[in-house]
């Protein structure tokens, strides 16, 4: 009805068709490709659809501004549940276009090919109200739409300073058309697009360096971790929040197929969903099997490859081996719900925060290992002597603090060990270590902390453990030792046979803060009361420190 009214009020200058599908063919070239300045795109299809105002009237424009905005929603490729924002959109410049165009009348604006310096001010303000009125617009009806902006924003003063490039264009294309009709748009149309392209090709320079520059800054942060959890959760979170990542998927391979190390959706780590993948199985298999990344705008270009797990909202994917001399360890999946979502240059970007990746997993994973062995028995696997010490004075640090309420020390030893070396070699020797070991921990638990505390002496931390628990599992721990005999191979029999062998152990007990009050002191009470209380009594047996 509104179109109808515009043309019986408003009626159309005559105008050749060559000169109607020249407008129409440039408003749609400047719609679909808009200047994108930071990361941003600018529409100014506005230029265009003056012109034809000024030079053909009202019903011109408007026709012309609902193909640019059709033009515009295509370009942006709009999801079918946003399907609204055509009918919204075109309402909405419907108003701007007749608003806009009844001031220009109402202040003595003219259309046709008339002097510039009658009409000048008028198409300036024409210019400015189009902005405000499409702002006050998105300001009333936005909140409809779950949306809310304020009446006065930054946009609006930016829109506002594009004027001083719509206005000159406009104009220069108005008087184009006056003198040399259809061929003016090839004398105008083709220098912007140039131009636009330019600021393109520009723009994608100076985002790449972007990444780049973010790339790095991600780098130095993981390999400034030093716990591989932690690289994969910082990893996983800062790669979707540089590509803008709905889904993100760190795959690792393990033999012949890849399970899923670290997933992420909608910015939640999620559990293991993905069933482990084979080569050449989905997305993620063709990347692992080819050594190629892969990047797909639609769900169009992807759907009749994947296979097995797949969140049904996404669109955009990216999916990027990743390397470690020179061989496939893993593969990175990243998808987003928007269409278009990622670039090819960002394939790149990916590769090197792969690398960074690696050289980060690598180094922590040494530091771990390093960690390990500074703090364990390299022949029992327990905790040594180093690490337990630092352990006890932290926990003394904790008692005092009222933290923690007791600390009971279980201090152990192999009764008669040196002739069991003498006996059967120190090699044999050294598998009952490994056994016994074995054999305690397994009794302790999640009870306590096991330690060789040096020779053939162990050490067991409870914590919030009364001195009369701690004697009880102190028995279990003696008993169960001397009524399980201990097979092993006689390292000194050329045949290496095997030999069973009753083995007991000395047992002293100590807790904090009655027996002592500082971490040495316990030990050493710990200590008097396996050699004086028990090996002097007669081994095999356990004795409390007594005061």
């Amino acid at each position: 009805m509104g179109v109808f009214y515009t043309f019986q009020f408003f009626p159309p200058k005559p105008v050749d068709v060559p000169v109607i599908i020249a407008f129409c063919v440039l408003a749609g070239i400047v719609s679909y490709f808009p200047i994108h300045i930071n990361s941003s795109p600018i529409y100014i299809f506005q230029w265009v659809n003056m012109a034809g105002f000024i030079s053909y009237g009202l019903f011109f424009e408007l026709i012309l501004t609902q193909f640019s905005i059709i033009v515009v929603l295509m370009s942006l490729k709009v999801k079918k549940e946003e399907a609204y924002r055509y009918p919204y959109n075109s309402i909405m410049f419907f108003g701007i276009s007749l608003l806009s165009g009844i001031l220009y009348f109402a202040i003595g604006g003219k259309i046709g090919f008339t002097s510039l310096q009658d009409n000048i001010l008028p198409i300036i303000i024409y210019a400015i109200a189009n902005v405000l009125i499409n702002h006050f617009f998105l300001y009333i009806s936005n909140p409809f739409v779950g949306k809310r902006i304020s009446l006065f924003e930054l946009d609006v003063l930016w829109e506002l300073l594009i004027i001083c490039i719509v206005v000159p264009l406009s104009i220069i294309l108005y008087y184009l058309n006056e003198q040399f009709s259809y061929i003016a748009f090839l004398l105008i149309g083709l220098p912007f697009m140039g131009f636009g392209y330019v600021v393109r090709l520009y723009n994608s320079s100076e985002r790449f360096n972007d990444y780049l520059h973010k790339a790095a800054e991600i780098g130095h942060q993981l390999n400034e971790t030093l716990e591989v959890d932690e690289i994969f959760d910082l990893f996983i979170q800062k790669v979707s929040q540089t590509l803008t990542v709905d889904y993100a998927y760190i795959l690792d391979v393990q033999g012949d197929e890849m399970v899923l190390l670290r997933g992420m959706e909608n910015g939640l780590q999620m559990p293991n969903i993905i069933p482990p993948i084979k080569k050449y199985e989905g997305i993620s298999g063709h990347v692992w099997a080819t050594e190629k990344p892969v990047f797909y705008n639609n769900k169009g270009e992807w759907e009749n490859i994947a296979d097995g797990y797949m969140p049904e909202n996404i669109e955009s994917i990216l999916c990027v081996p990743i390397f470690k001399n020179k061989k496939v360890e893993g593969v990175l999946f990243l998808a987003s719900t928007k269409r278009g979502q990622y670039e090819k240059y960002q394939l790149p970007i990916l590769d090197i925060l792969c690398s960074y990746f690696v050289v980060a997993i690598s180094n922590a994973r040494h530091y771990e290992q390093t960690k390990m062995n500074s703090e364990h028995c390299p022949l029992t696997q327990l905790y040594n002597y180093r690490y337990f010490d630092n352990l006890l004075t932290n926990e003394f640090l904790l008692l005092n603090k009222g933290i923690r309420k007791e600390l009971s020390l279980i201090m152990l030893d192999i009764d008669s060990f040196k002739m069991i070396n003498d006996t059967f070699g120190h090699q044999s020797g050294n598998d009952i270590l490994v056994m016994l070991a074995k054999r305690i921990t397994g009794l302790i638990g999640n009870r306590g902390i096991v330690a060789r505390y040096g020779g053939e002496e162990f050490v067991i931390l409870l914590k919030d453990t009364s001195k009369a628990a701690a004697l009880n599992l102190a028995e279990l721990v003696r008993l169960t030792i001397a009524n399980r005999p201990f097979l092993f191979e006689n390292s000194l029999d050329e045949n290496m046979g095997e030999v069973e062998v009753q083995i007991t152990v000395s047992i002293g007990v100590a807790t904090a803060p009655y027996d002592a009050d500082e971490a040495i002191a316990l030990i050493r009470h710990a200590d008097r009361a396996l050699y004086i209380g028990a090996k002097r009594a007669g081994k095999n047996r356990v004795a409390e420190y007594v005061k």
